[in-house]
């Protein structure tokens, strides 16, 4: 089996929080893996515990320079919640494939994942709330902010923005095909990897939008 080490290029652990305990050779803390890897990602699920019972809430997302960046409505009160200065946890994770072996204990997945530790913050400069919404935007949506109209005042008040920095922050990948013992090594069971991948499909048009109208290109189509 060929599985990605914690080196070369992995960094230390920022804080005891962080280290990754548990095949621990798959770690990364490296800047440009967690980067990669949270400007791959759609959805960060962010944890907290709210009056005393732990939530867990999946969120758009995009990386804003060593932020997080996720986004909701102000009447959302675990996104209120989550701003609060209580600590966080939020996670995204890539699944890349999933890796049959000759047994149930040593079959597995292929994946990318970041967690990330620290206190979120709500972002409640208009400026820089209007530059981290259209961030979001033309992540989940490459090129769509220029055909947008801007956003109302009172959208922007309905809409809150949370932050949360890549401080205390981890990444873990998983790479190959089976690592089995060599008795599980049976050619006349099939082993290996079977690819798995988001994939836009051809976009649809809604019944009001003209023919000549710019199609949106997302990656993958």
């Amino acid at each position: 089996m060929s599985t990605t080490s914690s080196s070369p290029g992995a960094a230390s652990p920022s804080s005891p929080n962080t280290r990754v305990r548990r095949l621990a050779e798959r770690a990364r803390y490296d800047e440009e893996t967690v980067h990669a890897i949270l400007d791959e990602a759609y959805v960060a699920h962010v944890g907290i515990v709210v009056d005393g019972l732990p939530v867990v809430i999946p969120y758009a997302c995009a990386r804003v320079g060593d932020e997080l960046v996720v986004h909701g409505s102000t009447r959302a009160g675990t996104l209120s919640a989550i701003a609060n200065g209580a600590p966080v946890c939020a996670t995204v994770t890539l699944l890349d494939g999933l890796v049959f072996a000759r047994s149930a204990f040593h079959s597995s997945m292929n994946y990318r994942s970041v967690v990330v530790h620290g206190a979120a913050r709500i972002v409640d400069d208009p400026a820089e709330k209007v530059r981290c919404l259209d961030a979001l935007v033309d992540h989940l949506m490459p090129g769509r902010r220029a055909h947008l109209r801007d956003a109302t005042e009172g959208e922007l008040e309905a809409t809150q923005v949370v932050a949360i920095r890549l401080d205390a922050v981890s990444a873990k990948v998983r790479t190959g095909g089976p690592n089995e013992p060599h008795d599980d090594q049976l050619a006349n069971v099939w082993g290996g990897v079977v690819p798995l991948a988001i994939r836009a499909g051809k976009p649809q048009a809604d019944a009001i939008t003209a023919s000549d109208a710019i199609v949106p290109q997302v990656a993958g189509y």
